[in-house]
């Protein structure tokens, strides 16, 4: 295509891969710091409000949004269609983000969910489960970098990066519903 490219910022561009590496993962690092403070850090409230039992549900249909999403915008770039990739790139980064926000709110207010399931269904939930965890902790600076890479149009390092990101961000939001559907038939 020879349409200019979407979605770039000129700061960006000037600012050195070094330091974009120590403020990624600063930030991943912060952020992973804050959910396993808010997840295990607290005791539970009293009582929660109602509205929180519709976090779990808005949280896989979040990660779930963003599944299609970056199948949708493999699919353009795969076409060469860079401005509709970058658009449903955007869309998959803001269910991701709404994601993390409502999720950290759902477990500061209600804490964990107890998987009630038995018998052979219970290593599989726990296999996902601890797959989806670990895997998120290495899909967030990854989405960073990648992200970072496309904004500043440094492409051949955003492909480098993006061939392991999309993967591990496609799983890690498939298997979030999956977590969500299981506690939902097993709690």
């Amino acid at each position: 295509m020879t349409a200019p490219i979407p979605y770039q910022l000129e700061a960006l561009k000037t600012t050195s891969a070094r330091r974009a590496t120590v403020v990624i993962l600063g930030a991943s690092a912060a952020a992973l710091l804050l959910l396993v403070g808010v997840i295990y850090g607290h005791g539970r409230a009293v009582e929660v409000p109602v509205w929180v039992s519709w976090l779990p549900a808005l949280n896989a249909l979040l990660n779930g949004t963003s599944a299609v999403f970056l199948v949708l915008a493999y699919r353009a770039i795969r076409r060469r269609d860079i401005a509709t990739h970058a658009k449903r790139m955007l869309v998959s980064v803001g269910a991701s983000a709404l994601f993390l926000v409502s999720y950290i709110v759902y477990h500061a207010v209600h804490g964990d969910t107890k998987f009630g399931g038995h018998g052979a269904v219970r290593p599989v939930y726990f296999f996902i489960l601890v797959s989806h965890v670990l895997l998120s902790a290495v899909a967030l600076p990854l989405v960073f970098f990648s992200l970072f890479f496309s904004l500043s149009a440094r492409f051949p390092r955003h492909k480098a990066v993006s061939k392991y990101t999309f993967p591990i961000w496609l799983y890690v939001s498939v298997t979030g519903v999956l977590v969500f559907a299981l506690l939902r038939l097993y709690s």
